[in-house]
């Protein structure tokens, strides 16, 4: 017998005489000669009751069943009499395939979110991270249907590397060299030419330089994919290892770019808001109230376009007691993000034209010669969702800018080599694909949207 899951059984318009579910068992009540279960396979959000009376084969085991326990039951689906569900089914058949013991931390209770990233085996049964979960799948496959639907390529980028995109410098090195007997040179220094690839290696920060490559061959092409960032901070915003999706586009200028990232976050969240009714339902009540106002306001309402120097102006005549004080030339803090955002626009916020010496060396030089053509996105409740910029096509502006970021230019001569051959404008943007889920779920650490979260000083 084919197994049905609990979502197509909650679906269904009409009886079936007979059916196999397979779940692990929720709660367990008993009367005199029959037991109610509660059956959850991870379809969805919502449980499925079974019936098993005194009569079923199998029956003799039910004492034994407690939360956690896996079982497999057949039997006819009807309607139901009691309230909360359409269906329910009428066991025939009762197997537990697999026991659970009472010490199962999972009790119907209320758990805490650092109690169960203690136990990330087993948090995915839990309603909160089941719902998380579908919601992380779902988002993965709108990705794809986005860019797809409009023609772009998706390409796969390296994870290994010699090149830092960012210039940050927090990178996770990559060797196979013998850390207890490293091989020096005549100077002292550690002899990378006899490491694995000749020279030294790095998990990735960014596709993106390698994603320009191919948009300047493929027209439009996307990345999906891990990228590491060994930085040591320890915010609720940030991972060691989390999943970029960049895409890059020729012949686009930073307008161009905006649209797209625009057009990009809100299919996203209408995507979200139509597939995973059950799992948006149960974060606005939990786990953030007023989300679902929120993501329908983000639909709704174009987002504001406002340069960085607007922006800070902003911010200093707002009469705002900030932690950090606003400044021309620094970076906008989370606060500074979300005062806009939430409070002065009450909309989702394209902030552009950035101070050049706050961004990489890659962004577009603008004509004031203060500034480069770069674009953030900002949403309630997050602050950056989206970082993006025209790329500079100009070959001798770009070997200026990276001479004065001091990068060594031969590690980077293919890229070059795109503004020597048939150079165009171009344009992409990152998005974080964990801060998108913490946006449409409204949970508040990044820790609670990875299945396997990496930070600082944890790799359970």
């Amino acid at each position: 017998m084919i197994q049905s899951s609990v979502k197509s059984l909650l679906a269904l318009t009409a009886p079936l005489e007979n059916a196999l579910v397979q779940g692990w068992v929720k709660t367990r009540r008993d009367s005199k000669t029959f037991s109610f279960l509660e059956i959850n396979d991870g379809s969805c959000q919502r449980n499925f009751q079974v019936i098993v009376d005194a009569t079923c084969p199998g029956y003799e085991t039910i004492k034994s069943v407690l939360t956690g326990t896996a079982v497999s039951i057949e039997g006819a689906v009807v309607a139901s009499q009691g309230k909360g569900q359409s269906w329910e089914m009428h066991a025939s058949r009762f197997c537990i395939v697999g026991s659970c013991p009472e010490t199962f931390p999972l009790q119907k209770k209320g758990h805490t979110v650092e109690f169960l990233r203690e136990i990330p085996h087993l948090r995915a049964r839990t309603n909160r991270f089941g719902a998380m979960f579908r919601v992380r799948s779902r988002l993965a496959f709108a990705v794809h249907n986005f860019f797809q639907s409009r023609g772009f390529h998706y390409v796969h980028t390296p994870l290994i590397t010699t090149s830092d995109c960012e210039g940050a410098g927090e990178l996770f090195r990559v060797t196979t060299l013998p850390l207890e007997n490293l091989p020096k040179t005549e100077s002292g220094a550690i002899d990378y030419s006899q490491d694995f690839f000749n020279k030294q290696a790095f998990l990735t920060v960014s596709g993106q330089l390698e994603a320009e490559t191919l948009a300047c061959a493929l027209g439009k092409v996307y990345t999906f994919g891990p990228t590491f960032r060994a930085e040591n901070s320890h915010t609720s915003r940030h991972a060691s290892e989390f999943w970029m999706i960049e895409p890059e586009m020729a012949f686009t200028d930073l307008s161009g770019d905006i649209d797209v990232a625009e057009a990009f976050v809100k299919y996203l969240v209408n995507d979200i808001v139509e597939n995973c009714p059950d799992e948006l339902a149960f974060f606005d009540k939990f786990v953030s109230k007023g989300l679902l106002e929120r993501l329908r306001h983000v639909l709704e309402r174009p987002f504001v376009r406002v340069s960085y120097t607007e922006a800070i102006g902003i911010l200093q005549k707002s009469g705002e007691k900030f932690e950090f004080p606003p400044v021309w030339g620094e970076a906008l803090q989370s606060e500074h993000e979300r005062y806009l955002t939430e409070r002065h626009f009450q909309s989702p916020v394209a902030v552009y034209d950035y101070p050049k010496d706050a961004k990489p060396f890659y962004m577009r030089q603008n004509d004031d010669g203060k500034t480069v053509a770069a674009a953030d996105l900002l949403v309630p409740g997050i602050g950056e969702i989206i970082g993006g910029s025209q790329r500079e096509e100009r070959l001798e502006r770009l070997l200026d800018a990276m001479k004065k970021a001091g990068l060594d230019l031969e590690t980077y001569n293919a890229y070059i080599d795109l503004r020597r051959f048939g150079s165009v404008p171009h344009a992409g943007f990152g998005l974080g694909f964990e801060r998108m889920l913490m946006f449409v779920t409204g949970e508040g650490n990044i820790r609670d949207v990875i299945p396997f979260p990496r930070t600082p000083g944890s790799a359970k």
